[in-house]
């Protein structure tokens, strides 16, 4: 009696521990507490937080769900983040300018990147090829960007490279750097080539007039990296022949719609800037809730949603058969020449403007500049007449040069101001 008794308790307790084990298996196990996160995302990256099957893994995960707002990377920076958990940029410089104005962030990390590319049509590069400045390696097109910038620079038509239905010389339109992260981005790779290597404060004087006649044959420039790509589907190769963007724009858009992108397939050709550069998206945690994002978003199955659905490189990016996933052509299984960006005006600078007012009387301004080498300004304004010191920080984005010197304009920021 007592050893039956034993067995039968032995298969009560083994039931009981495979009930157990079914219970955390189907998730009835302890969950995370629900926590909402509140911050600023750059538009690009919207398209990933909207996605269900990413919301989903972040909620029976983590317990997360991520309440944004639509910013621009340097906006957000100086945006009011009272009752903010994070930032979700997407450029190392805002995580520099944080960095500026307010210290180190709770925690920082880059989350995935993009490279920037080129778009055009199929004749365009058919004549590009003839040219010898696209070659072909590995199933990828690659531009020779010295070439393509010799081209621009010598005012080529259209026509002279067999395309006589396309008017205008060659270019390669883009988001306007002043405004646009992407155009920003191409500006700096622009001014790389012309320098024939990392621009900095030594080799970029020389440039700057080349680089701001390059720019001023483009006209009127989008102020969104999204419009402009959206504006080169809809009008066609007759509008805007080539322009650059960021690499995961096309395979979102595959992705997404998959009929539209069937019809437009045969024509639209993705070609990789020789070298190009990367597209940093990277997330700031501003208090301790907001470190919970971070890993969250680094998460296996997350990541693999930023690259499979939306085109985002990631570290758990496959590279088997991805062609065949995003149906787009001549895609690259990795980037592997990559520039660094330059530093335009880096160094200290003094300048003493003269200012006149409404009433006709005028003061003199003096201005010590230290312009780092990712484009952050702090400036110490000393009004000379009263000696009163200001500080003040922002950004600055090269215009041009005039008989007086350079000219830059400034993003300036003093205090909340």
């Amino acid at each position: 009696m007592g050893s039956k008794s034993k067995w039968i308790g032995l298969i009560i307790l083994l039931a009981v521990i495979g009930a157990a084990a079914v219970y955390l298996l189907l998730g009835g196990g302890p969950q995370p507490e629900p926590a909402v996160l509140r911050g600023y995302v750059g538009g690009e990256k919207i398209g990933l937080l909207e996605d269900e099957a990413a919301q989903d893994i972040l909620d029976r995960n983590y317990g997360l769900t991520l309440d944004y707002a639509k910013a621009g990377s340097l906006d957000m920076v100086t945006a009011d983040h009272e009752g903010r958990n994070f930032l979700f940029p997407s450029s190392q410089t805002a995580l520099e300018y944080y960095q500026q104005l307010y210290g180190a962030p709770d925690r920082s990390q880059i989350v995935f990147n993009t490279p920037i590319v080129l778009y055009t049509h199929r004749p365009i590069l058919e004549a590009f090829q003839k040219e010898g400045l696209v070659t072909e390696r590995d199933g990828v097109y690659y531009m020779d960007m010295a070439g393509l910038v010799a081209e621009i620079e010598a005012g080529t038509a259209w026509a002279d490279l067999g395309l006589p239905e396309l008017y205008g010389t060659v270019a390669v339109n883009t988001t306007d750097p002043v405004r646009s992260n992407s155009g920003n981005m191409f500006a700096g790779l622009l001014a790389n080539v012309l320098c024939g290597g990392v621009a900095d404060e030594d080799s970029v004087e020389a440039v700057l007039p080349r680089l701001q006649a390059i720019f001023e044959k483009l006209g009127y420039m989008e102020a969104s990296s999204s419009d402009l790509f959206d504006q080169f589907l809809k009008t066609g190769m007759g509008a805007k022949p080539m322009i650059a963007g960021y690499e995961n724009q096309l395979l979102e858009f595959a992705v997404e719609n998959p009929e539209d992108w069937e019809q437009l397939k045969d024509d639209i050709v993705l070609i990789y800037p020789t070298p190009t550069v990367w597209s940093s998206h990277i997330y700031i945690a501003l208090d301790e809730a907001g470190e919970a994002g971070i890993d969250a978003l680094l998460d296996e199955e997350v990541q693999r949603l930023a690259w499979e659905n939306h085109g985002f490189r990631t570290e758990v990016s496959g590279t088997d058969a991805d062609e065949n996933h995003f149906g787009v052509p001549h895609l690259a299984a990795e980037i592997t020449q990559v520039a660094a960006m330059p530093s335009y005006a880096a160094g200290k600078w003094c300048a003493n403007v003269y200012h006149s007012v409404a009433s006709g009387a005028s003061y003199e301004g003096v201005y010590y500049l230290s312009i780092h080498e990712n484009g952050l300004v702090e400036i110490n304004d000393v009004i000379v007449s009263i000696d009163a010191p200001l500080q003040i920080a922002g950004y600055c984005t090269y215009l041009g040069t005039t008989e007086l010197g350079m000219v830059y304009q400034f993003g300036l920021y003093s205090g909340d101001q």
